[in-house]
């Protein structure tokens, strides 16, 4: 473009034949080429002696075509000016729709001019509350005038008596009508809160707020735990020293206020700049890692992962505390609840007849002795504490809504296998024993329990797990992905735990490990990656390497209650015996 533009400037026409760009007409591309007049070139005698051709004739059709070229370039630079005046034209509409939209979406002013027209409503409120209150004041003043027949003095003092009132009125006024105002109703204006969206950082930036805000809390409740373990014994022994003493003399209240403002006078003093660390637990510092700011998809996708795992955790705890408590008030289970009814009653009862001081000083010594002594004595001996702790006992019984419904579905489907077992006790022949019936009715879906796994028939699955529980079995000391995992249902008898894998074939790929040779048992998380899932369990026998992990299972925590409690009935069934 830029040489066709050179030619025209150097062999074209001179620059004052075309028009001037701001001299030409508001038209379209189209229009330009038709309706401009073009100046013909004059050519001087030099020019025509140029461009005459000693050959002869030849040269009138050079000059014609020179002729139409320098057109046909006119009209093009004439279709470029139609274009940039196109271009020039939308270029000032743009700008003047975007002025106009500016104007009309200004926040600011509208926001200015909203207050300015509220306190012109305030105002123009006031001023007619005060013509309302004069008019009022002057119809009764006029209704309470004496009849024409008075006399001018007291007309005299009746006017008196309005100026002072009046004067009074607006002295008052201005003294208490702010305050006035401040007791106007006024509807409340709905605001709605703009929601974030999903960030990795803001998620990560929140957990950590969330861990740093409640650190106080949790040193507090580990330095109580640890006054009740006696992590500390002159510490502990004095706390309980003080503590009964102020409870006997009636002091326990007084003792917990002055610990508040202890607290907080240690708090001024360590935002002051002082260095002041009183606590019974050593604290541990934890390294703090600074926030990376350029992270790889796969580091963010990790951390989003790592936030939202301990964020499932802590939601779940506090959803299993707040069920438990509704669960406790709903009579779910009413042999628990009716305990806490009968307590009720006798607090009550309690508080009618004996005197305040007498009642405050049970309550103070048993809630001291069982903090500091009833407790030490049940966390170091958990099978007395399961057997005596009723507060404990209580709140580890209190089902969740998860596991009502688990125990709902595990009724019904009781209900169906009674229905079926009676409707083949019925069709069964009658030389059959009922240990055989039973052993029939306990059979999985491959055949019989006891035959599958080589057992006695005595060994059936236990009534939790009839059903068994769902898992794959991961033997670490195996290096084949055939041998390495396997899927299956996990049983467990008296005696032993079973695996039947679910593929079909030899009973080689089933596993039975007997309780009493299992060293150790625990929870297990398989894949530490995903959140939620991968919930397992690892048990540890001499004959293994690695632990066996039991992993992929719904429900993880129902199936290692029922493994640990199992095991440790029948080693402390072991030990019991070895001792006679």
């Amino acid at each position: 473009m830029l040489r066709r533009l050179d030619r025209i400037r150097f062999r074209g026409h001179k620059r004052e034949d075309f028009l001037d760009l701001a001299e030409s007409p508001n038209a379209s591309d189209t229009e330009c080429g038709d309706e401009l007049p073009l100046k013909i070139p004059r050519t001087s005698p030099r020019d025509s002696e140029e461009l005459r051709d000693p050959a002869g004739p030849g040269t009138l059709i050079m000059a014609a075509g020179v002729q139409d070229f320098s057109r046909t370039e006119c009209d093009r630079l004439n279709e470029i000016k139609g274009h940039l005046e196109i271009a020039l034209l939308e270029k000032h509409f743009l700008q003047e729709e975007l002025r106009k939209l500016r104007e009309e979406t200004n926040s600011e002013m509208l926001r200015q001019e909203l207050d300015r027209e509220r306190q012109r409503r305030i105002e123009l409120e006031q001023k007619m509350q005060e013509v309302l209150k004069a008019r009022s004041e002057e119809q009764t003043v006029q209704a309470q005038q004496p009849q024409k027949g008075q006399s001018q003095a007291n007309n005299g003092t009746d006017r008196r008596s309005q100026g002072l009132s009046s004067r009074v009125r607006k002295w008052f006024y201005e003294r208490f009508g702010e305050y006035m105002e401040d007791f106007r109703f006024q509807p409340e204006e709905s605001t709605v809160e703009t929601e974030e969206p999903l960030s990795a950082r803001r998620l990560t930036e929140n957990m950590r707020r969330l861990k740093r805000g409640a650190k106080p809390v949790t040193n507090f409740v580990k330095n109580l735990s640890a006054l009740s373990d006696w992590y500390s014994v002159y510490t502990s022994a004095i706390a309980f020293t003080v503590y009964m003493n102020a409870v006997w003399h009636g002091w326990a209240i007084p003792m917990f206020l002055f610990l508040a403002i202890l607290r907080l006078s240690l708090n001024y003093l360590i935002a002051r700049g002082w260095r002041i660390q009183w606590s019974i637990v050593p604290e541990v510092s934890e390294a703090v890692e600074p926030p990376k700011e350029d992270l790889t998809v796969s580091e963010k996708f990790q951390l989003v992962l790592d936030v939202a795992q301990k964020a499932q955790n802590l939601f779940g705890k506090m959803a299993d505390i707040l069920e438990k408590i509704k669960n406790l008030f709903m009579w779910v289970q009413p042999e628990i609840t009716q305990k806490l009814y009968v307590a009720l009653w006798a607090a009550f009862l309690a508080s009618c007849f004996f005197p305040y001081r007498l009642v405050g000083l049970a309550i103070g010594l048993y809630a001291g002795i069982k903090f500091f002594l009833i407790d030490f004595i049940f966390k170091r001996c958990p099978r007395l504490r399961a057997k005596y702790d009723t507060p404990y006992i209580i709140w580890r019984s209190l089902p969740t809504d998860p596991q009502l419904k688990e125990r709902a579905g595990a009724t019904v489907s009781r209900r169906l296998q009674t229905t079926s077992s009676r409707s083949y006790v019925s069709s069964a022949p009658a030389g059959l024993s009922k240990d055989e019936d039973a052993g029939r009715f306990h059979s999985t879906k491959k055949g019989n329990f006891h035959e599958i796994f080589n057992l006695t028939e005595n060994e059936r699955p236990l009534a939790v797990c009839e059903n068994g529980w769902r898992c794959c079995l991961i033997n670490r000391d195996r290096k084949m992905p055939t041998d390495y995992i396997r899927n299956g249902v996990l049983y467990v008898t008296e005696n032993y735990l079973c695996f039947e894998s679910s593929k079909s074939g030899s009973s080689k790929r089933n596993k039975v490990i007997k309780l009493a040779d299992i060293t150790d048992i625990q929870k297990y998380k398989v894949l530490s990656v995903l959140p939620g899932s991968g919930m397992g369990i690892a048990v540890s026998t001499p004959s293994t390497q690695k632990p066996l992990v039991f992993g992929a299972m719904v429900h993880r925590d129902e199936a290692f209650e029922t493994i640990f409690s199992q095991y440790v009935k029948i080693t402390a069934a072991a030990a019991s015996g070895g001792d006679s």
